[in-house]
């Protein structure tokens, strides 16, 4: 395979890309899922909740964070993970946008 031309898309366009790649993956969709249906940030083991190891609920949050969904925090010797609301809505705002343009006009 050949190298992405990433730089030949808009910014928006690579943005809604990367976004999708991140949540292609039905572990890191139940992930956002499961933080973002509590009251508050979650400290606590994903691992019984999720159902994966640890490595693997570590490499899933990994790349959630790299989008930006998610923040994380140290709190004595665990991490904490939050939604980042901003980057949700601004995401949010990116497929309305995307998808309330795009026409029906086919057959």
């Amino acid at each position: 395979m050949g190298i992405t031309k990433t730089q030949i898309f808009t910014e928006q366009q690579n943005d809604l890309a990367q976004f999708f790649k991140v949540l292609g993956h039905p572990a890191r969709v139940a992930i956002l899922q499961y933080i973002s249906n509590q009251n508050a940030c979650i400290c606590n083991d994903l691992v019984e909740e999720i159902g994966l190891a640890q490595a693997t609920i570590s490499q899933h949050l990994k790349e959630l964070k790299s989008i930006g969904l998610l923040i994380g925090e140290v709190e004595g010797k665990s991490m904490c993970y939050c939604i980042n609301v901003n980057r949700w809505v601004e995401l949010q705002n990116q497929l309305n946008a995307f998808f309330n343009k795009t026409k029906s006009n086919c057959c």
